[in-house]
């Protein structure tokens, strides 16, 4: 009986560890914790977000943004729709929520992780915890076994190395995949964050940190070319800017933030043009027009928002309302459809869903996920050089990375 060993227990381990033995190989997954699937338990704030329901694979190929070409034989091979089904007849009941996410019924993620470990257990997976691999043996050009910290030896026929990237190091994830892939003859697109928190330049950010906003468009500009714009949700941070809006960004414009600073701009009100936003603020001037514009701008904007809009208007406070000139409530109308902030940088891995870069894909064969310079090596899920947006299109390039390595080992 031919021997697989997995090195790394997380999604993509434990998924490809499911297949290879279901298929009547030898398993063995080696993880360094003391449990499988740390990194997986934290996913989508305890709930795990396990991929995203959308009818058409196109869609999730579009959702990718590194090199998504690379995954057709992946997602075509084990889709969103087979992932929900796998899941399903492990024990896990699944819902679909806002934006096609799917979560398990129960809101926990403990529960995906338990439905794969009971499919490893019964498939007859060998699981080693606390167990550390320091080195890829190879031999001639091809894989011939790993060896542990503590000197050990293991041969092997297969090695599917599942790493994850950088993100939460905390569970894990400290890059031992990418000494492994250096070490094996492979090239490395830098690992840098992504779906990450974005740091901002003005003072007045951080004076609205905790507020939320929703039903919002952001638009990010590179001089005068946008370079992202989407409609969503988004909060204030100490330091910047969060949010489903703004993770998915900085998975669009971290490589050009890596250079120069960016100009965004909310829209508060974009279900409203310009000309019904303006015959609104009439309609709230003209109902108090005895009023200070203080005392009646509290009904366009949140709370901590005012003072800074106030401040941003060139607007005198106590100035009363019918004195306010046309030219006055431009300024306004302008303010409320591209509220402005400069984004000057990145959050940290600590802070980061995701990796973007790792092992070259150019090196790696798509229709396997074997190495093309390392006969019977293989490299599945995050420590590749492959991200996507959030609403579980990550996991899913984690479940179906592994379904085709296993069904090619």
């Amino acid at each position: 009986m031919e021997k697989v060993l997995i090195v790394g227990g997380g999604a993509a381990g434990m998924m490809a560890s499911v297949f290879a033995a279901e298929r009547g190989y030898e398993v063995h997954v080696f993880e360094k914790n003391e449990k499988l699937g740390k990194k997986v338990y934290i996913t989508g704030k305890g709930r795990c977000n396990v991929t995203n329901a959308c009818e058409d694979v196109e869609e999730l190929i579009h959702a990718v943004v590194s090199n998504p070409k690379f995954l057709y034989s992946a997602f075509y091979g084990f889709t969103n729709q087979q992932v929900m089904g796998f899941f399903e007849e492990s024990g896990v009941p699944l819902k679909v929520e806002r934006g096609n996410r799917v979560f398990p019924v129960s809101d926990h993620s403990s529960d995906v992780i338990r439905g794969l470990e009971n499919r490893m257990k019964k498939a007859g997976v060998k699981v080693h915890l606390r167990t550390e691999v320091s080195k890829i043996c190879t031999e001639n050009g091809c894989i011939c076994g790993i060896e542990l910290s503590d000197g050990k030896k293991i041969s092997a026929d297969r090695v599917l190395i599942a790493t994850g990237g950088l993100s939460y190091p905390s569970t894990g994830s400290t890059g031992d995949g990418y000494r492994f892939a250096r070490e094996t003859g492979h090239s490395l697109v830098e690992p840098k964050p992504s779906l990450v928190p974005l740091m901002a330049k003005e003072a007045y950010i951080s004076e609205m940190q905790g507020l939320s906003l929703r039903n919002i468009t952001l638009s990010v500009f590179q001089g005068k070319k946008c370079i992202y714009q989407e409609f969503g949700e988004m909060m204030f941070t100490h330091a910047g800017v969060t949010g489903p809006l703004v993770l998915t960004a900085s998975a669009y414009i971290g490589k050009k933030l890596e250079s120069c600073e960016l100009m965004a701009f909310i829209d508060l009100k974009p279900a409203l043009s310009k000309e019904q936003l303006d015959q609104r603020i009439l309609r709230e001037f003209e109902a108090g027009k005895n009023k200070q514009f203080k005392n009646v701008i509290g009904t366009l904007y949140p709370t901590s928002m005012r003072s800074i809009i106030i401040e941003l208007s060139g607007i005198n406070p106590e100035k009363p309302v019918h004195d306010i000139t046309k030219e006055e409530r431009e300024r306004i109308l302008n303010l409320t459809k591209a509220f402005p902030f400069t984004l000057t940088g990145m959050g940290e891995f600590k802070e980061a869903i995701i990796t973007r870069g790792g092992v070259s894909v150019k090196e790696i064969d798509p229709s396997t996920m074997e190495s093309k310079k390392v006969k019977g090596l293989y490299f599945i899920g995050e420590v590749l050089d492959l991200d996507a947006v959030t609403g579980g299109f990550n996991l899913q390039i984690a479940w179906s990375t592994a379904w085709l390595a296993a069904q090619s080992v």
